[in-house]
This record gives C-alpha cells, sequence and structure tokens, in this order.
C-alpha cells in the first residue's frame, strides 16, 4: 500500500508554513491541496480545539468571500491532529503565491467581533468557540508569516528517506 503524501514528510524537521500536499486532476482541471501548518508537529501544544473550530469558521468564511480568490476555494478545515488546516483550491499555485492571501486571512481574525455561524441550526458543535484564543492564535500565525515570508523553509516539506528493498518495497519504522 501506498504511503500517502503527507506521511512521507519528516514530522520532526518541518516548521509552520505552507506546503504542498498533493495535486489532483479532475477532468481538465487541477486541484492543490495545501498543508497550512502553524505549529511545530510533537514539539509545540496543538492548536486549542474550541480555538481551532473559531478559527475554521472565521477564516472559510473570510477566504469564500474574498473577491480575487473565493472562486478558487474549495474547502478549508483542521487537520486532525490540529497542528494546522488543509486548504484545498482549483489550480497549482506554489505556495508563496498564496502566502499573502492567509496572511491576511489570520490577520483578519484579529478584528473579528463575532464568530460566524456559532448557532445550532448553522453548526454541529456550536458550544465549542473560542473567539479570544482564536485571536491570539491568528496573530500568533500571522506574525510568523509575516516575519518568515522570504524563508524558503515555510514553503518546502521536509522529506522523510524511506529505505527501500530490492524488491521496491518501502520500510516504515512505525
Amino acid at each position: 500500500m501506498d504511503l500517502i503524501p503527507s506521511f512521507s514528510v519528516d514530522h520532526t524537521k518541518i516548521v509552520p508554513g505552507i506546503f504542498v500536499s498533493r495535486v489532483d486532476t479532475l477532468g481538465a482541471e487541477k486541484v492543490t491541496t495545501y498543508d497550512v501548518s502553524c505549529t511545530r508537529p510533537n514539539v509545540e501544544p496543538a492548536i486549542d480545539v474550541a480555538a481551532m473550530h473559531s478559527l475554521e469558521h472565521l477564516i472559510a468564511t473570510f477566504l469564500r468571500n474574498e473577491p480575487d480568490w473565493k472562486d478558487e476555494i474549495i474547502y478549508w478545515g483542521p487537520m486532525g491532529c490540529l497542528t494546522g488546516f488543509y486548504l484545498i483550491m482549483k489550480g497549482n499555485r506554489a505556495p508563496k503565491e498564496i502566502h499573502d492571501l492567509l496572511l491576511r486571512a489570520f490577520r483578519s481574525v484579529e478584528g473579528a467581533d463575532a464568530v460566524p455561524g456559532t448557532n445550532a441550526e448553522n453548526c454541529g458543535n456550536y458550544l465549542m468557540h473560542n473567539l479570544e484564543f482564536a485571536k491570539w492564535y491568528a496573530r500568533k500565525i500571522s506574525d510568523y508569516l509575516e516575519e518568515n515570508k522570504d524563508n524558503p523553509a515555510i514553503f518546502e516539506y521536509p522529506k522523510s528517506e524511506r529505505l527501500v528493498t530490492k524488491d521496491g518495497s518501502q520500510f516504515f519504522d512505525s
């Protein structure tokens, strides 16, 4: 069985950033999945669940309303490990090309007065939100993205090296 691309990333070396996880072709159109890593996996604590949920609502709303980008946005949602988000977009842009969009998305959280879609009719867990903590994370992430905009390490995954046997099988140590 093939290892999915995000599991081939060396999570002991990854830094927060914007990375291409995969590119798919659907008909004549390319679709790119980006990993928007917000913490250092297994080093920094995972993002608080309620704050992550609020960030999901706030940034998804921002992205789907951004005039120049909304038609390219397919999905924004949290990673299961709570260290970042997945962004799925039409096309195949380099991570650096969407840096400004994501920087503005995280910065937009700081000015939010409320989290959209936080009632029982619109959300499956509407009581699990924390706007103030979401603002704290958004400021931390956006400051980092701003400070590192010229750092190539935030745009390219470190890859794990896997031992390959003579018959082509990959050796996995976990």
